[in-house]
């Protein structure tokens, strides 16, 4: 395919939050919520993202992670701190 990419297409530079380590610094693209393994609907998750602050162009900080599968992570966006599932941040898409 050209172009640009599609809303669940991700270019090579392009990530999931919920796949970065600590210590990761980037901007936010986009939210796109996967359709199932949440415990919320992806437009209701995708809300409550937004709500805390996570919207295109912020940038973000992996800033700790949990010792039990690195769950859950602190996360900074732009100057507010949030605790996060890893399943959450995967509706975060960064680069």
């Amino acid at each position: 395919m050209t172009g640009a990419p599609t809303h669940s297409q991700e270019t090579d530079r392009d990530i999931r939050l919920g796949h970065a380590d600590r210590g990761f610094v980037g901007k936010i693209l986009r939210l796109d919520a996967p359709p199932s393994g949440l415990s919320l609907p992806p437009q209701e998750l995708e809300q409550r993202l937004v709500e805390m602050g996570f919207v295109e162009g912020a940038r973000v900080e992996i800033l700790h992670e949990g010792t039990i599968k690195r769950d859950p992570i602190a996360v900074r966006v732009d100057n507010i701190t949030i605790a996060l599932r890893r399943s959450e941040a995967m509706a975060v898409v960064v680069e």
